[in-house]
Parts: structure tokens; C-alpha cells; sequence
């Protein structure tokens, strides 16, 4: 044996037999009970390891306030159950002392792994529900049970997730905001959601760029059997879901200083924003009008798009289409609103 192993246990360094020692505590705490055999299995050492670091473990603690370790300062296990090769804590020292989750915030983790298994990417992972009964162990209460139901999707959303699991090219024909079709072949590179709206983003072989897809515009979609040619590690993938790089639109957009928060990444930090008297304005770039004229046509009063005309008016047929789907609304208020929307 070389002069830096460890005299016990076939550890190379003093630091491997800390680190074991450190892995071993929680796991025997975890267990509860266990026998030499299945933790040495467990660990792939020697019962004789399992026993000495047992026994190292006795004697550990954390010393009083007079520096001096009295019985409630050390760990202790059954050890007549020791005795027939069975391991228990019976008492543990500064572990249970340690900060844990509460139950509300292991939840909400718990809600965030659910939706991220959620993805295509990530259906059947493993990983996610092995970490979120850790985080249900973990916290000082048992979390409460919750569900993350996936936001509805359409044909286009599984077919898609089938092309990225495959690394095969899309065609499909993508209506954009003036209402103009074209066909595209892309190189899928990943999913992202927006409340219940999805995205397709990737890269665009007649761009030759990345680009942003809405899915419910897009129509006639095939799979191919083409290897993509750009993968996500090859290009740069912005952060940004309404990624304006590349052709966009600016437009000018009104709104009460209040309500800059709720504009999300339409106005993203650092856009400069000017006052006009009560209201605030800022010019922005969009790759499209969908998502801006429905987020503005739902804060009738708080903002409104100033410019460019058309831009406008996709938010007020926008408005529009949504005060049709009320055909139970009277004449007057459908008349009321109407006139609200044109001052829009």
C-alpha cells in the first residue's frame, strides 16, 4: 500500500474516504435500516468498509458550546442490531438542523419538473420524476399533490416533436402576419411556450437563419426523412422566444407607465422608453403582429398600437373576431365596444 492510501477501506486518498463518509450518512439515514451487506453492495465496497465507517460514525458530532462533546453531541446507532449486521441511527446530530423546502416550495418545484417532462424532449424522463420524489422526501412537510395539465396543442405539436426526437427536416406552407403563405423547410431545433401558445423554433433554409414559428399558422405540415444540417450547439439560439434579428417590423406601441411589467419580452430591458404626456411610448421590433395585437386587445385602456397602420388594424380585427365568438352580447353593447375598439 502506497504511502497516501488510507489505512482501511483500499481509498487512494484521505479525501475519497471523506467523500464516501459523506455519502454514506444521508444514505443511511434515508434507509432507515439496512443491512452491511446491501450497503456495501450499494457503495461497491467491502462489508469490512461498511463497518468501519459505521463505527467512525459513532464517534462523530459536532462539539457544545463548551467545546467539549457530550452524548447528545455524537451520532449513535442500535448496536445490537450492529451486532447481527443491520445498521439504524438512532440519533442524529446537525443533519436535522439543516434548511429543507417547505412543502409549498418543494411544490412548486415539484409543478416546474412536471411541466419540463412535460416537453417533447423530455417525455419519459426518468430523471425528472426520480428528482421530484427527492424534492417530496426533502422537505420539511409532505408537499401537496399537484398536477400540471399541458396546455392544448394542435396535430402540428406531436408531428413536430417527432421531427426533433428523429434530428429529420420539416416543409410545411406558414402564414405570417399580413396573412401571406409561404412554403419553408427548416431544421427543427426546439419547442417553447407562451401561455398556451407554442412556438417552433428553427432554422430557416430559405432564410438561412434562425427563425420563430407559431404552430397554429402553420399548415400542410410533412416530416421528411432529411437529416437536419444545423443542430442548436451549431447556431445561436437567443433566449428571447420573439427573436426580431432578423426581418421584423417596428412598431410604436402606447401604453401607462404602470403597465410596462405586463408587456413581457414585447418591450424587453433596455428598450428606450419615452413619456408623452400620461402615457409612456416605446418602439419595439416584431417578427409578427399575432401575439402583440392580442396582448394589447387584452389591455384595452392600459395600451394600444400607435404605428404602423397595419399594425393597428390586425389589432382591431383582432378585437373584433374575439367580440363575435359573444353572439349572446345586445346590439348595445356590441355597439358600445365596437366604437371602443376603433378608438383603440
Amino acid at each position: 500500500m502506497s504511502a497516501d492510501q488510507t489505512t482501511s477501506g483500499g481509498f487512494h486518498h484521505a479525501q475519497d474516504k471523506l467523500t464516501f463518509l459523506l455519502s454514506l450518512v444521508p444514505y443511511l439515514i434515508q434507509q432507515t435500516q439496512v443491512s452491511v451487506h446491501d450497503a456495501a453492495r450499494h457503495f461497491g465496497v467491502s462489508e469490512e468498509t461498511i463497518r468501519e465507517a459505521v463505527l467512525l460514525i459513532a464517534v462523530s458530532g459536532v462539539p457544545g458550546s463548551d467545546s467539549n462533546y457530550q452524548h447528545g453531541d455524537l451520532f449513535d446507532i442500535d448496536w445490537d442490531a450492529f451486532d447481527q449486521n443491520e445498521i439504524i441511527i438512532t440519533q442524529l446530530v446537525a443533519i436535522d438542523d439543516s434548511p429543507r423546502f417547505s412543502a409549498r416550495e418543494a411544490s412548486a418545484l415539484i409543478a416546474g419538473l412536471q411541466y419540463l417532462q412535460s416537453l417533447p424532449e423530455n417525455v419519459d424522463s426518468a430523471a425528472y420524476s426520480s428528482l421530484a420524489a427527492k424534492l417530496a422526501r426533502g422537505a420539511s412537510e409532505t408537499p401537496s399533490q399537484v398536477i400540471v395539465s399541458p396546455a392544448a396543442t394542435n396535430e402540428s405539436f406531436a408531428r413536430v416533436g417527432d421531427a426533433l426526437s428523429r434530428g429529420v427536416q420539416l416543409e410545411f406552407d406558414y402564414r405570417d402576419s399580413r396573412g401571406q403563405s409561404e412554403r419553408r423547410r427548416v431544421d427543427p431545433l426546439r419547442l417553447d411556450s407562451d401561455n398556451d401558445d407554442w412556438y417552433l423554433r428553427a432554422w430557416c433554409h430559405s432564410r438561412r437563419s434562425v427563425r420563430t414559428f407559431r404552430l397554429d399558422r402553420i399548415d400542410a405540415l410533412h416530416v421528411t426523412d432529411l437529416a437536419i444540417d444545423h443542430r442548436p450547439s451549431d447556431v445561436h439560439l437567443s433566449d428571447s422566444l420573439f427573436d426580431t434579428s432578423g426581418e421584423h417590423t417596428t412598431v410604436v406601441l402606447e401604453f401607462r407607465p404602470e403597465a410596462l411589467g405586463l408587456l413581457g419580452e414585447f418591450v424587453p430591458e433596455g428598450t428606450r422608453v419615452t413619456r408623452s404626456g400620461d402615457m409612456s411610448r416605446a418602439s419595439v421590433r416584431v417578427a409578427h403582429f399575432h401575439g402583440l395585437t392580442r396582448l394589447v386587445a387584452g389591455l384595452a385602456g392600459v395600451a394600444r398600437v400607435v404605428d404602423p397602420p397595419e399594425a393597428r388594424q390586425a389589432a382591431r380585427r383582432w378585437a373584433l373576431d374575439a367580440l363575435a365568438s359573444y353572439p349572446d352580447a345586445t346590439s348595445s353593447e356590441t355597439t358600445s365596444s365596437e366604437t371602443t375598439i376603433a378608438n383603440a
